[in-house]
């Protein structure tokens, strides 16, 4: 089968960005009509909300700062200091603040290392005994759902530095978000991708193993696909949200640089992406846009490696083109804290992810590219390939011999993106990204022909969770159980669905009992229709 979009996509849809208002004024509706979209609704997975609702759930409050679903320029705290987002931390189970290794700017002042704790009134502060709490000592902002009734003189004095005794450690910074949504909370609500940081042990398979081993390989394939058209469903939902507020190449771009910064590094790639209009001009040459880049991120070495001559000598044209601009750009340069580097592999190092955007942006012609990919005519079989062709660049004369700016050079050249990267970016961003705007624009049969690319992505990348899911949920099944990507984005949205919110052991966990109902009804619906034929 070929992924086709319509021949006659210029008749039907504009793809071509300069003719697309910048702003996004559509709306994804709440979901697809589907038995996987129902089972959520009914757990409570996706709770009802309104937007005259008192208060969300706090776990919804989590996920909305974890993704940061905010109108991120127009934070303030209560007492009225501008907010900046370097990085929103990491969600810690273990008791004590919900995020720990937030970066943080308040007003003008040099960014601040600290935790982040969420709750929905202000005053949980106290009753819930974290002004008493040692190990929130370290909180540099309290988020809240509503300021409502709180004075500002009581959110002063957290973001001072001296050390008070815990009984008198007064409250931190206090910003409320209700306001501050990126999207209606209805639409959060059931779109938001809740990631719980709660890892269970690898050896205990889960309950509905069993059940979901009985099912023939046809009725796993067709729950994991729809359970994956929610994920890409909330990807594309995410991307419209930007898209309202900055047009859809800055959404486009902005979830390109999320996905090349990792696990880890997400949130200083989406911080540069925002800044895109700030430091990036017409006609620049992608070594200068590196040198910024690596500026601007805080990347830059300050010292030469004084053992690799080649490094060196890029480093220091590096720098010669860096002092040139530093002042220009010193109001958006990010600290190096923001960075997270322990195990992660060297092609992996954000340093050579940036050398490659670089290219990608001094093209000026990336988004163009993919538009005239999603209009032509590709085979299954050649999906990956081809979109590898489009996003590949030429030889780097550094990076291609490179893993870092303190490596030794390579034997052989490495090209700077690989087809486990690219699928990512097609499945995460770049499939959402043209979908969304195909529903923006009406055209349901383009909207069918990406679903199609979808669905027939081979699969991606292995990863820690597909791994642990596959031991739990499919009883240890080897990874080309899992035959395209969307079959792997479908068991990562029922683990973040179902598992995240049970226990080890499953406890209360409904989606074993509702995998044997729906295979008994698929089977009373399938001897129905055979007598029928009969």
């Amino acid at each position: 089968m070929n992924s086709n979009l319509n021949p006659n996509l210029n008749s039907n849809l504009s793809l071509t960005l300069p003719e697309h208002p910048r702003k996004s004024n559509g709306k994804v509706t709440s979901g697809p009509a589907s038995f996987y979209a129902r089972w959520r609704v009914q757990c409570g997975v996706v709770p009802a909300l309104r937007e005259d609702h008192e208060s969300p759930p706090e776990r919804l409050l989590q996920a909305v700062w974890q993704h940061q679903r905010l109108l991120r320029g127009q934070l303030k705290t209560l007492d009225g200091q501008t907010v900046r987002v370097l990085h929103p931390g990491f969600a810690d189970p273990e008791g004590g603040p919900d995020f720990r290794g937030a970066v943080v700017q308040f007003d003008d002042a040099p960014p601040r290392a600290g935790d982040v704790e969420v709750d929905i009134h202000a005053g949980n502060w106290r009753a819930h005994g974290h002004d008493r709490n040692p190990a929130f000592q370290q909180v540099i902002l309290h988020v809240i759902w509503d300021g409502a009734g709180v004075h500002a003189s009581a959110c002063q004095g957290g973001g001072k530095s001296a050390r008070l005794k815990p009984e008198l450690q007064p409250p931190p910074p206090r910003l409320s978000i209700s306001d501050k949504l990126d999207a209606p909370i209805g639409e959060l609500s059931f779109w938001l991708n809740a990631e719980s940081a709660q890892l269970l042990p690898e050896n205990l398979r889960g309950q509905c193993c069993a059940s979901l081993r009985d099912l023939a390989p046809e009725k796993l394939a067709e729950l994991l696909r729809d359970a994956a058209q929610i994920r890409f469903r909330g990807k594309s939902a995410q991307l419209q949200a930007r898209a309202r507020q900055a047009g859809w190449e800055q959404a486009l771009w902005e979830g390109i640089f999320r996905a090349l910064g990792y696990k880890h590094n997400t949130w200083p790639m989406h911080c540069l992406a925002e800044q895109r209009e700030r430091w990036l001009s017409p006609r620049t040459s992608p070594f200068a846009l590196q040198a910024r880049l690596f500026g601007i991120s805080g990347l830059l070495p300050a010292e030469l490696t004084r053992a690799q001559a080649s490094a060196d000598g890029y480093l220091r044209r590096i720098w010669d083109q860096w002092w040139r601009e530093r002042e220009e750009f010193a109001d958006c340069t990010l600290p190096r804290s923001v960075w997270r580097f322990h195990g992660q592999r060297p092609a992996n190092h954000p340093q050579r992810r940036l050398a490659l955007a670089a290219h990608w942006l001094a093209s000026g012609s990336l988004a163009g590219k993919i538009e005239r990919w999603c209009a032509s005519v590709v085979p299954d079989e050649e999906l990956a390939g081809s979109l590898l062709e489009v996003l590949q660049i030429g030889r780097d004369d550094f990076w291609s011999w490179h893993w870092t700016m303190r490596s030794a050079r390579l034997k052989k050249p490495q090209p700077l993106l690989g087809a486990a990267r690219a699928a990512d970016l097609a499945v995460n961003v770049i499939l959402p990204w043209l979908w969304v705007r195909a529903a923006e624009g009406k055209n349901e049969s383009v909207q069918r022909g990406i679903e199609r690319r979808f669905n027939a992505w081979p699969s991606a990348e292995d990863n820690a969770v597909l791994r642990l899911a596959r031991q739990r949920l499919l009883g240890g099944a080897p990874r080309r159980a899992l035959r395209n990507a969307a079959e792997q984005q479908g068991l990562i949205q029922i683990v973040r669905d179902f598992c995240d919110r049970a226990n080890a052991v499953c406890q209360d966990c409904r989606f074993p009992e509702m995998v044997r109902n729906w295979k008994d009804e698929r089977g009373r619906c399938d001897s129905s229709n055979a007598e029928q034929a009969i």
